[in-house]
């Protein structure tokens, strides 16, 4: 994403819109996922910004990739560095694999430095990598290492799968509790809402995390009754696409 322009049309948009609340929580019938009615949001390489946007608390934001076939290489995907004064603001790394190199740490934390110095309020580092449920002790020994390496000012964030509240083993979640600062919790594949997420989201409670749970834009949703009782759950976050063609 090129900052210059974007960052003046979303500054600009903020005269436009008035600060209305998250109205994600009111329970009835299945709806559509309407970024309006939110605040928090994934922002993905090519996705144009929508004008809600402009009245964000929160933004996750995709920096780059550590691909396959190199883990020594940061691929970014985003040109500049965001200017976003008043929103908390997140790297995101995009992770095929965990036995990173010295060039993507030392990448990761050059841009948490930019960012950070071009007045952002950089709330930490996500690391986007779908863990499998039965490899979560194996991922919280690359998450330890990566904490020791993160100054801390800056929080760790996770992407989870829904069956870690179903499956995961309690241990290696307990192990998980006392590295990650919040862990945000998948409820979609693509563009869709993957079909049975109430069975898991009701047991959301049992990973001892504090948690959010990600949407997709125009995916279908209707939120589970155990979430608003479940004292981990902090909200949601919507995964932004651009309209389909």
């Amino acid at each position: 994403m090129v900052s210059g322009r974007w960052n003046i049309a979303l500054l600009a948009a903020l005269a436009l819109l008035a600060g209305c609340g998250d109205r994600s929580g009111a329970p009835g019938a299945e709806r559509r996922v309407d970024p309006a009615d939110y605040t928090s949001f994934f922002l993905w390489a090519g996705v144009k910004p929508p004008p809600e946007l402009a009245r964000a608390a929160e933004i996750y934001i995709l920096n780059g990739e550590v691909k396959a076939d190199d883990p020594d290489r940061f691929v970014p995907m985003r040109a500049g560095v965001p200017r976003l004064p008043g929103k908390q603001v997140w790297l995101v790394v995009r992770a095929a694999r965990l036995d990173w190199g010295e060039g993507v740490h030392r990448a990761l934390l050059t841009d948490l430095a930019r960012w950070d110095g071009a007045g952002n309020a950089v709330a930490g580092l996500q690391v986007d990598f779908d863990a499998a449920t039965r490899g979560l002790d194996g991922y919280a020994d690359f998450l330890t290492a990566l904490r020791q390496r993160l100054p801390a000012r800056y929080k760790l964030s996770v992407t989870g799968l829904m069956d870690w509240s179903a499956h995961g083993d309690p241990a290696a979640l307990a192990r998980l509790a006392g590295i990650v600062d919040e862990v945000v919790v998948q409820s979609y594949q693509g563009r869709s809402t993957i079909p049975g997420y109430a069975a898991y989201l009701n047991r959301l409670a049992r990973v001892p995390i504090p948690h959010k749970v990600a949407l997709v834009q125009g995916g279908e949703w209707q939120e589970p009754a155990a979430l608003r009782s479940d004292p981990g759950f902090r909200g949601y976050v919507v995964f932004l696409v651009n309209p389909a063609d």
